[in-house]
């Protein structure tokens, strides 16, 4: 016999709308009985765990991180459920110490990204926001010569889930496709497996899809830029830690590239940092690369999924610390 399950959601009420959906919500209703978060705010800590007393899962938006002081003050939890992928916010080892599951979604933001780095690319090449914005300021902006994605040489750094979605739609607007990854070899002949340095010598668009990691922290630093072919641009949908982004402002300042674009920064929430993203050169947007319904949903529904398996009594995928989960054994739940 299934259990009903109490699941606290953290999101807020904006972050609900914009990340989980009302579809999931009401899915996550017919396997749950469900507590919204009303504060109005973020919660993390104690606090967090004080809001989801009784609660034996949490599901949780970004900016409600997996903290031990939460795993520590809730004796209820069993199963804490990051909805994304990056679970970085998460504090495994405490969890684990204190048998609680930890577990993360699936990507189903790869088309929303990569569709995004399309726009950027575009922008970038024929200066269409900056053109926008003129006419809508009441000037008319300069002719301006563009860039023709087709001939132009794409680098992709990064072979991930992303990064093989993106490679084949620039070869489809016509472009050559480098791809630099140390573990991971592109299985589609078309594409060219080189080193970092070469494809920043000969890209003429570099995106940064690497995993964020201590070992990439500010990967494209100045000797990265200063690699980089003149006049290239560079476009970052992936993490703002990435990038020294003092670097990237004297390589935009001394001509060296003709433009950035980025979705991500060193601001709070991994969103553009205000005075890079000022700049003349600059096309910026608010973190909303894996922003639409589709991507949300896939995610949301993964939770949703996640919570149904456990009120199962059985282990859900993207279970992450499934052998030191010993709370698990309250629904029924075998671990070894």
């Amino acid at each position: 016999m299934a259990n009903r399950l109490h699941v606290y959601l953290t999101h807020t009420p904006d972050a609900l709308a914009n990340y989980y959906g009302e579809r999931a919500l009401a899915a996550l209703r017919q396997v749950a009985e469900v507590r919204l978060n009303t504060s109005g705010r973020h919660l993390a800590g104690a606090e967090l765990a004080e809001a989801a007393a009784g609660c034996q899962a949490i599901v949780s938006y970004r900016q409600s991180p997996g903290e031990a002081a939460t795993f520590a003050a809730a004796p209820d939890l069993v199963a804490f459920l990051r909805c994304a992928v990056d679970i970085r916010n998460i504090d495994v080892a405490a969890a684990s110490v204190l048998g609680v599951l930890v577990t993360q979604a699936t990507p189903g933001f790869i088309p929303s990204v990569s569709e995004w780095v399309l726009g950027a690319m575009v922008d970038l090449a024929r200066g269409l926001g900056a053109a926008a914005a003129s006419y809508h300021a009441g000037q008319v902006p300069p002719a301006r010569m563009g860039r023709q994605l087709a001939g132009s040489t794409l680098g992709i750094i990064g072979h991930g889930a992303i990064g093989r979605h993106l490679a084949p739609l620039g070869l489809a607007l016509g472009m050559r496709v480098l791809v630099a990854d140390p573990f991971a070899v592109p299985e589609d002949g078309r594409l060219e497996h080189v080193p970092l340095p070469r494809l920043l010598a000969e890209s003429d668009f570099v995106v940064c899809l690497a995993v964020a990691n201590e070992q990439t922290e500010n990967l494209m630093d100045a000797a990265a830029f200063a690699a980089m072919k003149p006049g290239a641009c560079f476009i970052n949908p992936s993490r703002g830690n990435l990038v020294d982004e003092a670097a990237l402002l004297a390589a935009l300042e001394g001509g060296r590239l003709a433009g950035a674009a980025m979705d991500v920064g060193r601001a709070p929430d991994q969103m553009p940092s205000p005075a890079l993203a000022a700049h003349p050169r600059v096309v910026a947007t608010p973190h909303i690369g894996g922003l639409t319904p589709a991507a949300i949903e896939h995610q949301a529904f993964d939770t949703v999924r996640q919570v149904e398996a456990l009120a199962a009594g059985r282990l859900p995928e993207g279970a992450v610390n499934a052998a030191a989960a010993h709370r698990l054994a309250r629904l029924g739940i075998a671990t070894t």
